[in-house]
C-alpha cells in the first residue's frame, strides 16, 4: 500500500512538472536600451583573409567601404537610394562593366553618369508591391527578377532612409545569396533592427562599420547614432580570420559623411 502511494506521489510529480512546461511563460520585453546593447554586440565587424578594403563612390557621404578585390565576378549592380548623384553606382559600373540598375521614387539622378552603364528605375523598395502616393513600389526579389538577374551574381548598395528595414526583412535568404557583398545604410536601433543585423549574419559576413555624423547623439548610448553604414561580405567568398578577430575602427579609409560635423564612432565591446 506505501508503495502504491509512493508510486502515486511519483506519477502525481511527473504530471505537475509536465503541466507546467506546457503553460507559455512570458518573459520581460527588453528595454529599447537593452536592445540597443544587443544591437552593438551584434554589429562588431570581423576581420577577412582575403578582403582589402577600398572606398567606392564619393569622398563623403555616398561612399561605401568595400572588399575591392573581391568584386571581380559580380554580372549586375543594383543602386537603392539615388538622387542627386549615385557615385557609388558609377563607380562600381565603369570598373566592373556592368549594369548598375538605380531606384529611386523620391529623388532621381541629376549628375550624369559618364562611362557607366545606367539604367534607372523611377520605382522604390519595398516589402511588397504596392502604389502609394503615386509612387510606385516593389520588393527586391521582384525587381531582380524583373531585370533577369535572379541567378546572376550581384552587388548591391542600399540607402533608403529606414525603408531597408521592412524591404530586406522580406527577402529570403536565397535572393540574399546570389549578392557577394552589400553596403548599406541602416536607420534605426530598435528591436527589429536587430532583427535585421542576425538575419542578413546567417548569410553575409559584418566586415566594416561606420556611423554617421548627422545622426549623433546621446540619446542612443551605448551606440553613438541611430544611422550607420555596414559591408557584409558573402560567406561563399569571404575568408575569416582565425587569428584576428576584429578590426580597428574607424578604417583609415573611413570619412564623415558631413564634411564639416564632428564625428562620433563606438568603442569597442567585448564578444
Amino acid at each position: 500500500m506505501r508503495a502504491s502511494l509512493a508510486w502515486a506521489g511519483v506519477f502525481i510529480f511527473i504530471a505537475v512538472v509536465m503541466t507546467l512546461a506546457a503553460v507559455p511563460r512570458h518573459y520581460a520585453k527588453p528595454t529599447a536600451r537593452q536592445s540597443r546593447e544587443r544591437l552593438l554586440r551584434e554589429l562588431q565587424p570581423v576581420v577577412l583573409l582575403n578582403c582589402t578594403l577600398e572606398r567606392i563612390g564619393s569622398t563623403y557621404d555616398g561612399g561605401y567601404l568595400m572588399c575591392g578585390n573581391l568584386l571581380g565576378g559580380i554580372q549586375s549592380a543594383y543602386s537603392y537610394g539615388i538622387g542627386p548623384a549615385d557615385d557609388w553606382g558609377c563607380a562600381i559600373s565603369r570598373r566592373h562593366g556592368v549594369p548598375v540598375h538605380q531606384y529611386d521614387c523620391f529623388n532621381p539622378p541629376q549628375i550624369p553618369c559618364d562611362g557607366a552603364q545606367t539604367v534607372f528605375h523611377d520605382e522604390c523598395i519595398g516589402p511588397r508591391r504596392e502604389d502609394f502616393e503615386s509612387r510606385v513600389f516593389d520588393t527586391l526579389t521582384d525587381q531582380i527578377a524583373k531585370n533577369g538577374d535572379a541567378d546572376k551574381t550581384l552587388v548591391v548598395k542600399i540607402d533608403v532612409e529606414g525603408a531597408e528595414l521592412e524591404s530586406v526583412l522580406a527577402t529570403s535568404d536565397r535572393v540574399l545569396n546570389r549578392m557577394d557583398q552589400l553596403a548599406m545604410e541602416i536607420h534605426g536601433t530598435d528591436a527589429r533592427f536587430l532583427e535585421l543585423v542576425r538575419k542578413l549574419k546567417r548569410t553575409f559576413h559584418l566586415v566594416h562599420l561606420h556611423y554617421n555624423n548627422q545622426a549623433c547623439s546621446q540619446r542612443y548610448r551605448p551606440l553613438p547614432a541611430w544611422a550607420y553604414q555596414v559591408l557584409f561580405v558573402n560567406k561563399r567568398i569571404g575568408i575569416r580570420d582565425p587569428k584576428n578577430p576584429a578590426p580597428t575602427l574607424p578604417h583609415p579609409l573611413d570619412a564623415p559623411d558631413y564634411a564639416l560635423g564632428r564625428d562620433c564612432q563606438a568603442p569597442e565591446v567585448r564578444r
